[in-house]
């Protein structure tokens, strides 16, 4: 943002010297570029059995895999796009513990064309095991975009972290996934199209809930019920 500021300031400068009513047409490029580092607080829903939303944005495809690698099993698949206008932080869609994150290179196709952009584009994967088994349920992966070229994660391996806590930032316009073990028998609670916010909505619940060291299945709260803005 110091750096983004900086930059706009002395465009405005030189606008300036120009023509000074140029200089005005910064100020909406300095307002946007604060909204897109926004980082608004969350009510995040306390059922056990509960998967939130890792992102801002529009649920763009959801998946059926017969085998995922890193889950060893089938699964499940929810892609979110990222508009530039979206909260660009990314959450935990549950609790567990990192198991392995992992950086690819790769190009910059638009997060939009959701197939080659996930099999192709820059990503960070990040494994989610539960805090009790150890087994992977959850993975999460965030992509670049045709703008996006940074992507920022806050977790590392061996780490707990909770349902709803940040893990990192995709910047300017991506794509994040989240991929549900077949195991946890979830069930999608969004649909294709539905705007999702992050940490908030939940998007899928699982008849098998996460167990952590501290959680009783047999004393589950029951989820709220909730709409999910338009």
């Amino acid at each position: 943002m110091l750096i983004g500021s900086l930059v706009l300031a002395i465009t405005a400068w030189g606008l300036r010297v120009v023509f000074w009513p140029l200089a005005l047409v910064v100020i909406p490029v300095l307002i946007w570029l604060f909204a897109f580092f926004r980082d608004p607080e969350r009510k995040i829903p306390a059922e056990q059995r509960a998967v939130v939303s890792p992102a801002d944005g529009k649920v763009s495809d959801i998946s059926e895999i017969p085998h995922d690698e890193l889950l060893n099993g089938p699964a499940v698949r929810v892609g979110i796009f990222l508009s530039v206008f979206n909260v660009h932080i990314n959450r935990s869609p549950c609790d567990g513990k990192v198991v392995s994150v992992v950086y690819r290179r790769g190009k910059f196709i638009n997060a939009m064309r959701h197939g080659e952009a996930s099999d192709q584009n820059e990503s960070n994967t990040i494994v989610l095991a539960e805090p009790r088994s150890g087994k992977n349920i959850v993975v999460v992966k965030q992509i670049v975009g045709l703008i996006a070229r940074r992507i920022i994660c806050s977790v590392s391996e061996g780490e707990f972290i909770e349902r709803g806590a940040r893990i990192g930032m995709i910047k300017f316009g991506s794509r994040t996934e989240v991929t549900i073990a077949k195991s946890l028998q979830p069930e999608i609670r969004v649909r294709v199209g539905q705007n999702v916010r992050g940490a908030a909505d939940v998007i899928a619940i699982c008849a098998n809930p996460i167990q952590t060291e501290t959680s009783n299945s047999e004393e589950l709260e029951p989820l709220a019920p909730r709409e999910t803005p338009a």
